[in-house]
């Protein structure tokens, strides 16, 4: 039981906003909530307690249907998810259109979260040994993605500059 909300009322807001796959896992188990969630836009209800395993079944049927992706890999940072299979990026759930270049460069970011990578290894983790582009086009590159995942590209919070040294996704007192 969530303060001051409940999970019906917050399922409502995020179909609102998203279609994104909703599990909700609840103490609530009476048919008529789980009727009510799913009437709602659930795409699956789950009462506690609750078996782990069973849960990551679920995650993966529910994932597999919507992104049509039986190895999806979801790579997360604060309200930020990544998926691999499908080359999506979603912000609190809404996706954030990504050129492939931009794609590959988050997907070595989220995969050394929190570890600063400097423009070469940008390069080589991202577009390999044949990258024939200019290591200042990083630059242009993060200024982009910053652009369309950050509040304020001033103070970024997600993706931060580690000057003299390079890029990091996260990571504290940078």
């Amino acid at each position: 039981m969530m303060p001051g909300i409940d999970g019906f009322t917050v399922l409502k807001e995020v179909r609102k906003l998203s279609e994104i796959p909703v599990i909700m896992l609840t103490a609530r188990q009476a048919e008529v909530d789980r009727l009510k969630g799913f009437d709602q836009g659930a795409d699956d209800y789950i009462v506690k307690p609750f078996s782990v395993r069973e849960l990551v079944k679920r995650v993966r049927a529910i994932m597999r249907r919507t992104y049509h992706q039986e190895n999806e890999i979801i790579y997360t940072f604060q309200e930020l998810s990544l998926f691999t299979g499908s080359k999506l990026l979603q912000k609190n759930g809404i996706e954030i259109h990504l050129t492939s270049t931009e794609y590959k460069l988050l997907l070595s970011l989220f995969k050394n979260k929190g570890q600063i990578l400097s423009r070469e290894q940008l390069i080589t983790q991202s577009f390999g040994q044949l990258y024939e582009g200019y290591d200042r086009n990083i630059d242009s590159y993060i200024k982009r993605i910053r652009q369309k995942i950050e509040d304020d590209v001033n103070k970024p919070k997600f993706l931060l500059t580690k000057y003299g040294a390079g890029y990091v996704l996260g990571g504290k007192g940078l």
